[in-house]
């Protein structure tokens, strides 16, 4: 039996009400919010966030092989997908690869893994751009998601068929280079969506033996919000069978949005105590379309996902448009008038991985004593050399003093920074994100997550940075 064994998902802290656009520029914008990236989030850190999560629900399951798909990478000729395994800590054996940039390859990511051999995970993320006031700019989102396929008993939906149809037409592109897309008149990819998607949807189910009658949650995403909804709509299928597509909280994100709409929906069937069986189905649509038909499993009602997708949609703080046009770069305030940062060192960087992607420390064998940064004398006895690894990144801690510093260099100032008490031992002071300077107190409960320091000459200086520990949260 081959299927999904877990699924996460990873929505940015931040949101825009979409109704701030129109009150700033006088069009646009609509209703609802979309999930917003913060200054030190890309698509690296949110797929790394999203499979930190997707992981921590099954430790005994390890992957030897990660695709990450992206329509915004960090990089180009250098593979992103090392620096999720890296920040993951997964053996230097592991087969990690890029696959990808078309907003199709989070689908086609998925349908290979399902197809293949061994444990795959399957990562995706994109952070969605616009230019001011166009549709783009409030129907996307930002978001990471992960699915981790496998075999055995541990897997909470199996697959049961496949279908695809590609048709080259263009509806949606972006050059190279740049930033936004253009789009051709709606009708045009709504009409050829409509035809596509329901011929797919038909054959994936006729694969797996299964009458539409039978369907017990549909996720249908893409793009193109109008093929989407009409899609759903003309398939008239009972109430609460077509899965919510976030676009109304989250805004679709891509690469990503396919994957993370199947997390939230196998969420719900878990939470619900769904009889095993039931049908689950993801339809997507971009330049053509992809139906993964799958059965959930006896093993779903075992499944307690870590950071479900729900609680982090319901866990949002708002972001106003001017803040949100500044992340994004259309917007110039000036910055502290400091010198920017150098690049980081490429050599001293590799040296320092554990550390710098896994933020891992080190623990004198005789005291116990944490050390971090991983250091060869221990602080307590001065014992040399007699320390063994100890990974912190899923550690909790406790703030004991903060300080806000308004002149340092940052692209989003003011930056807090925080003396941390780690559970179980350790002390680092670290850079607190996802937060307002004033909600930072002695006492406040804490967590790691994988961000981007800053860039320079190209290269992403990425680390660890804390964050308020909220409902939703890990741990």
């Amino acid at each position: 039996m081959r299927g999904i064994i877990s699924a996460g998902g990873s929505v940015p802290y931040r949101r825009l009400a979409r109704a701030d656009i129109a009150a700033f520029m006088g069009s646009g914008g609509g209703k609802g919010t979309r999930a917003v990236a913060a200054h030190d989030e890309d698509t690296t850190t949110l797929g790394v966030e999203a499979a930190r999560g997707t992981l921590r629900s099954v430790p005994e399951h390890t992957p030897d092989t990660v695709l990450f798909s992206t329509s915004t990478p960090a990089y180009l000729d250098k593979t992103n997908a090392t620096a999720i395994a890296a920040a993951l800590r997964l053996p230097g054996t592991t087969a990690a690869y890029d696959f990808g940039g078309a907003l199709r390859s989070g689908t086609g990511a998925l349908r290979t893994a399902l197809e293949g051999t061994g444990t795959t995970l399957v990562v995706g993320a994109d952070v969605r751009d616009g230019l001011p006031t166009s549709s783009d700019e409030a129907a996307g989102g930002d978001a990471g998601a992960a699915v981790l396929v496998g075999e055995g008993p541990g897997v909470v939906a199996e697959i049961a068929g496949v279908a695809s149809a590609s048709d080259e037409f263009t509806d949606r592109w972006r050059a190279p280079g740049e930033r936004t897309s253009k789009l051709w008149e709606e009708r045009f990819g709504e009409n050829r969506y409509l035809a596509l998607g329901q011929d797919t949807l038909a054959r994936g189910l006729k694969e797996a033996g299964v009458d539409a009658g039978a369907l017990g949650r549909l996720v249908v995403t893409g793009m193109h919000g109008r093929a989407v909804s009409a899609l759903a709509r003309k398939l008239s299928l009972p109430e609460g069978v077509v899965e919510d597509d976030l676009a109304g909280t989250v805004g679709q994100s891509g690469t990503a949005h396919p994957l993370l709409v199947l997390a939230a929906a196998l969420e719900s069937l878990a939470a619900s105590s769904a009889p095993a069986g039931t049908v689950v189905v993801l339809l997507h649509l971009a330049d053509g379309a992809d139906a993964l038909v799958l059965r959930t499993t006896e093993a779903l009602a075992e499944w307690r996902p870590s950071r479900p997708v729900a609680a982090q949609v319901a866990n949002g703080a708002p972001i106003t448009y001017s803040k949100f046009l500044s992340w994004r770069g259309q917007l110039q305030p000036e910055p502290p008038r400091r010198p920017e940062p150098a690049r980081v060192s490429s050599s001293a960087a590799h040296r320092n991985e554990e550390w710098k992607f896994g933020f891992v420390g080190s623990k004198d064998r005789t005291s116990g004593a944490v050390h971090l940064p991983p250091s060869r004398i221990s602080m307590e006895g001065g014992a040399v050399d007699d320390m063994v690894p100890v990974a912190m990144a899923d550690a909790n801690g406790t703030v004991v003093t903060s300080t806000v510093d308004r002149l340092a260099y940052s692209p989003s100032p003011p930056i807090v920074f925080a003396i941390v008490d780690f559970d179980g031992g350790g002390r680092y002071p670290v850079e607190l994100t996802d937060a307002d300077a004033e909600e930072i107190t002695v006492g406040t409960r804490v967590e790691m997550t994988f961000r981007r320091l800053f860039s320079a000459d190209g290269i992403h200086d990425y680390f660890w940075k804390a964050r308020p520990l909220r409902t939703g949260g890990d741990g």
